[in-house]
């Protein structure tokens, strides 16, 4: 029986260089829009242009550059479901606390429809993603992992970078909690695990592994 076939593409939005990725199995329409930028219509072009039809909006932490996007995604498909970590739903709709504001371009994004937890699947698409808590960059940072195929794949947010990790001194951040969730949750999947960040190129579970100067 041959493996599923994931097609992922990655979209930059400025002025911070997020990536958000479009994903969806081969020979399906529907799709999963992980991270909407702050450059929403990018996105909206590309999904227009492959005829895709969004099944879930998935944030793996609520900074603005994450989820700045959002908006643009509910208006355009209001019944399409806004997926994000149970301790990063409050800011969503706090331009405060998701950095916007202090940066003087207050953003918010409509609530949560649906609150995910660590160890569970959630499911959209054809694609069942495993969701792991990783707190470190953000208090309720998560990470969807991808395991029907080979290699698995990871919708890292900001936690393992190629060569790098994600910042934390925000107010909830601590580098404590980051390395101790690379190390527990992403360094214990298979090495040829691919890493899709929210900044930067792809890298894998063993590069970093070996490579990485901070939790390497």
């Amino acid at each position: 029986m041959s493996l599923p076939k994931l097609r992922i593409e990655p979209i930059l939005s400025q002025p911070f260089a997020e990536n958000t990725y479009v994903a969806q199995l081969e020979g399906r329409s529907d799709c999963v829009i992980v991270d909407p930028g702050l450059e929403p219509d990018l996105i909206l072009e590309y999904i227009a242009r492959q005829r895709l039809q969004p099944a879930a909006i998935l944030c793996t932490h609520g900074h603005a550059d994450h989820i700045g996007g959002n908006d643009a995604m509910k208006r355009c498909w209001p019944d399409c479901p806004l997926v994000i970590g149970a301790g990063d739903a409050p800011k969503l709709t706090d331009a405060t606390l998701n950095l916007s504001a202090p940066f003087g371009m207050p953003i918010t994004s409509p609530p949560a429809d649906v609150l995910v937890h660590d160890g569970e699947t959630y499911s959209a698409a054809g694609l069942d993603l495993l969701v792991l808590e990783t707190p470190g960059h953000s208090c309720g940072h998560v990470v969807f992992v991808w395991k029907a195929g080979s290699p698995w794949v990871v919708f890292g947010g900001d936690v393992l970078f190629h060569r790098g990790i994600g910042r934390f001194d925000f107010p909830d951040g601590s580098f404590e909690q980051l390395a101790t969730s690379i190390r527990t949750k992403l360094f214990t999947l298979p090495d040829d695990t691919l890493v899709l960040p929210g900044h930067g190129q792809s890298t894998t579970v063993g590069e970093e592994k070996k490579l990485n100067p901070y939790v390497g």
